[in-house]
């Protein structure tokens, strides 16, 4: 079968115009991606190594030893004021000493508060507050809920 070279390219030539305003519609926001960017918005929660992170499933408390953090966390909001979720506080007990004690797990409700104002240029928002409160037991001495200030 013998092929006509100028009707191939007439056709390739109206199939690349066809594609050109599909590529930019495909370009365009997603629904996904507009949720992304309002996520990026909200503040963050800063961990210890000075990385942002928004609803973290694991944060440690204790940057220095890490014998206290924060693990299994679910969180069931997470906005421009507050985050709020769940989890599990893993505390060694440092007995007789840290290196030796045994890891301890206490289930505790988590809020995030205070983020920083997000004045322009200043970096991205951050949580400056986070309250944990025991809802099953607490470590040795504690209180039922604790106010800890976070890094930025």
């Amino acid at each position: 079968m013998v092929r006509n070279p100028m009707r191939a390219a007439v056709t390739l030539c109206a199939a690349a115009a066809l594609a050109a305003p599909l590529g930019t519609a495909f370009a365009a926001p997603s629904a996904s991606s507009a949720a992304r960017t309002q996520q990026t918005q909200d503040p963050v929660v800063v961990d210890c190594a000075g990385q942002p992170q928004i609803g973290p499933g694991a944060y440690v408390l204790a940057c220095g030893d890490g014998n206290s953090r924060l693990v299994s966390l679910q969180w069931y909001r997470w906005d421009a004021t507050a985050a709020v979720g769940r989890g599990t506080n893993a505390v060694n007990d440092c007995d007789p000493y840290c290196a030796a004690g045994a890891f301890h797990s206490y289930p505790v409700r988590v809020r995030l508060d205070m983020p920083t104002a997000g004045e322009q240029g200043a970096g991205q928002r951050h949580f400056t507050r986070l309250t944990l409160t025991y809802t099953d037991g607490a470590p040795e001495g504690s209180p039922r809920t604790v106010t800890y200030p976070l890094p930025g």
